[in-house]
């Protein structure tokens, strides 16, 4: 060691200690070159996009885990040897993120499932998984259901979004607004992007199922969606009257139901069409998905069971529909009204309650 660094006797231990692992068959030099050749945590998370998740995973949830790794643990951890990361070192990542859990948890999932892969690729040793043993936090229900009133204002916005065209406010103050045309200001979001809304809607669908639909994919006949792709596999979606009023009035132009700027690619958004819709219906913070959540709460809702509202939304797993259940309140409200009827005949003596004998031993 440089001078000043160690002393002699310290210098002395490491001699020492370096000879005996020698002797008992230790190589210090293939063990530097081994350790220069371990992937830093950057380096994995490259392989692990290209090798499993683009390979493996839909498009959209390799752009999350993308978005993730990029954007959140390369800048904090990139540099670490992939081996060398601690479960502290997760735990603290974790931790930073408790504000917005959801995003912490999936920062916890997206490790977890690099490290897994690592593991079972022998690229780390056999096992080895910093992200396995940490607490996730608490996450809050994001479900958000549109009362009938709420349906109300919306059809309204995009009918009026579709004709006259929304008003849209510059904030004054941004350097920008000067650029900004001082005439007529109101955005008139055409029929494609108003019948993908309202296909959300009266389907509930997810939104890339609707705008990579194409028109091929649209019996008419038999009143279906084949979806091919969609995130649970290959499906086929019921269409009612109105979804498929919707589809006939559509304009065709090129090979998908909902057109873009270049009619033979899919759209890839509704962000502005729907921030215009939604801010001029009043329902700020309402996300676009929350139009497949409320298709599920009318049916939930109306009694016509999970198992069929599963099935209406394609879900492969009946637990993801237990999310509804708390709305499902037709039988019990049903059998409520028989037990109250009964009890209030007895008690009123306008008519016998029903008695069943029971076998004895039961």
């Amino acid at each position: 060691g440089a001078t000043g660094k160690l002393t002699v006797e310290e210098a002395r231990k490491l001699a020492k200690k370096a000879l005996g692992g020698v002797a008992n068959g230790a190589d210090p030099a293939a063990q530097r070159t081994e350790a220069r050749k371990t992937l830093t945590v950057a380096e994995l998370a490259d392989v692990f996009l290209s090798d499993h998740v683009e390979a493996k995973r839909k498009s959209g949830t390799a752009g999350h885990y993308r978005d993730i790794l990029h954007r959140i643990v390369i800048p904090a951890i990139g540099t670490t040897k992939a081996d060398k990361v601690s479960y502290a070192d997760v735990a603290r990542l974790h931790l930073k993120w408790k504000r917005t859990p959801y995003q912490a948890n999936r920062i916890l999932a997206v490790l977890a499932s690099m490290f897994s892969f690592a593991s079972k690729r022998k690229l780390l040793p056999a096992g080895f998984n910093p992200a396995h043993g940490i607490d996730k936090y608490p996450e809050q229900g994001r479900e958000r259901f549109l009362s009938i009133e709420e349906l109300e204002r919306l059809g309204a916005a995009i009918r009026e979004a579709e004709t006259d065209g929304v008003a849209w406010n510059i904030d004054e103050t941004k350097p920008t607004s000067k650029h900004v045309p001082k005439g007529n200001r109101r955005t008139i979001i055409g029929p494609h992007a108003a019948g993908a809304m309202r296909l959300l809607l009266f389907t509930g669908c997810r939104l890339r199922e609707i705008l990579h639909l194409k028109w091929e994919n649209v019996d008419f006949d038999r009143g279906l969606l084949f979806l091919a792709d969609s995130k649970t596999g290959k499906k086929s979606i019921v269409l009612n009257a109105p979804a498929l009023e919707v589809l006939i009035a559509l304009p065709r132009v090129g090979a998908y139901v909902i057109a873009g700027d270049d009619p033979e690619t899919p759209r890839s958004d509704l962000k502005r069409p729907w921030a215009a819709v939604r801010n001029r219906a009043g329902l700020q913070g309402l996300r676009i998905h929350d139009l497949r959540h409320s298709f599920a709460s009318f049916g939930a809702g109306g009694g016509m069971g999970l198992p069929i509202v599963g099935k209406l939304l394609g879900h492969a797993n009946a637990t993801t529909t237990a999310r509804y259940a708390h709305l499902d309140a037709d039988p019990l409200r049903r059998a409520s009204e028989r037990i109250g009827s009964t009890i209030a005949a007895a008690l009123n003596g306008s008519a016998p309650g029903e008695v069943v004998p029971l076998k004895r031993g039961a």
